[in-house]
């Protein structure tokens, strides 16, 4: 294993009717500014648990963050903030929704003229403002991580921020609420989070033994859950293992002492930025052409997952490496996800030149977990994905 350090600072208050222990997690002199996306939380009644659960704390309201945290709304967000000054936040949503109080968190405190120049320059939150979140969509694990990711529409940039400064004060994972999720967002949790798992996963053995059986079994758990949470969202029994596991894919843990990847969410970002495809739709359309274009160097642990996660156990290790990726496109298949670009958009020819140059220009010229990827071989990679 690589030498590693860890340490995750974010309580995770976990379980049925949670959400009512929020008032004790925020400070009695708190002003908070409450975030919010497109308005679900009022018709499926968590909007009036969270009041509820805020009524003694001074709250102004800021909803309407879109699925991709827009910049452009944010600054309003940001507005709000100084003319209020308001002193905590608390997400109330899934991970665009947190992504972007993230942003804010950075934002409020950052002494820069120009608060995208904390994603353009890659600047590192060491101190944010104080926030918490109450999580209405599992998916991308940002309750309990200091990473976010967030979409300029006037530039078509899709860019990632983070830092230890970003880690929630607290998460409420109540599983109940995905009750109300659409299929199809149910459907994008679950492709995400396997997504994730993947990226920290699939590179090359290095004898890191608990921590493969820990990736492997979060991978297993979403494909044993994931027919359950979409055919009956109230089984709680699913819908907690689904919740958990969405946290457990990206709360740092799995990624300690091995080499991960990343590119296929480099990519991904790109086809958000570009044609406004949900995020972990991009996933699954980069991912099987990644594992194919890399073959060579990801065959050991592709055949490790096939044998460990899809019982494949016959054929040679290029037998059970390709066998896997089938499965893997099959999975995605089976949730309702399409794997091809061409499925999404018909505007897709000139799309791997433009993402190709967009990586050189922003002098992303090694991308993978052996540093390998230059801007051409992204550029096939996205072509295979046509």
């Amino acid at each position: 294993m690589n030498n590693f350090e860890f340490k995750n600072p974010t309580k995770i208050i976990f379980g049925k009717d949670t959400i009512k222990k929020l008032e004790s997690e925020i400070p009695k002199d708190a002003k908070v500014l409450l975030l919010y996306g497109g308005g679900s939380i009022k018709k499926n009644g968590i909007y009036d648990l969270v009041k509820n659960a805020l009524a003694n704390v001074d709250v102004i309201e800021f909803g309407g963050i879109p699925a991709n945290p827009e910049y452009s709304v944010l600054i309003e967000a940001l507005q709000v903030i100084k003319d209020e000054k308001i002193t905590y936040l608390l997400a109330v949503g899934g991970g665009s929704v947190i992504d972007g109080t993230k942003f804010l968190s950075a934002a409020a405190i950052y002494d820069g003229d120009t608060p995208w120049d904390i994603l353009a320059n890659t600047i590192r939150t060491e101190i944010g403002m104080p926030f918490g979140t109450v999580l209405t969509l599992p998916a991308t694990g940002s309750e309990m991580n200091s990473g976010a990711v967030i979409t300029r529409k006037e530039t078509q940039e899709k860019l990632a921020m983070g830092g230890p400064g970003l880690f929630p004060e607290f998460s409420i994972l109540d599983p109940q609420v995905i009750v109300s999720i659409p299929e199809r967002q149910l459907a994008n949790g679950l492709t995400d989070a396997f997504t994730h798992v993947l990226e920290q996963y699939m590179t090359y053995p290095i004898g890191a033994l608990l921590q493969d059986r820990f990736a492997e079994s979060i991978l297993q758990t979403l494909i044993e859950v994931a027919p359950k949470v979409l055919k009956d969202p109230t089984d709680y029994k699913a819908a907690s293992n689904f919740m958990w596991s969405c946290t457990m894919a990206l709360n740092g843990l799995i990624q300690k002492g091995v080499p991960t990847d990343w590119a296929v969410h480099a990519i991904g970002h790109e086809l958000t930025a570009l044609f406004g495809i949900d995020h972990a739709r991009t996933l699954a359309v980069i991912a099987p052409s990644h594992y194919r274009f890399n073959f060579e160097t990801k065959k050991e642990k592709l055949a490790q997952y096939a044998e460990r996660v899809w019982d494949i156990t016959e054929g040679t290790i290029d037998d059970k490496a390709y066998a896997a990726i089938e499965k893997t496109e099959a999975f995605f298949h089976d949730l309702g996800i399409d794997t091809k670009l061409s499925e999404y958009t018909k505007d897709y020819e000139g799309t791997a030149e433009k993402i190709s140059e967009r990586f050189t220009n922003r002098g992303w010229i090694a991308l993978g977990e052996h540093k390998s990827l230059s801007p051409d071989k992204v550029e096939k990679i996205v072509k295979m994905a046509y």
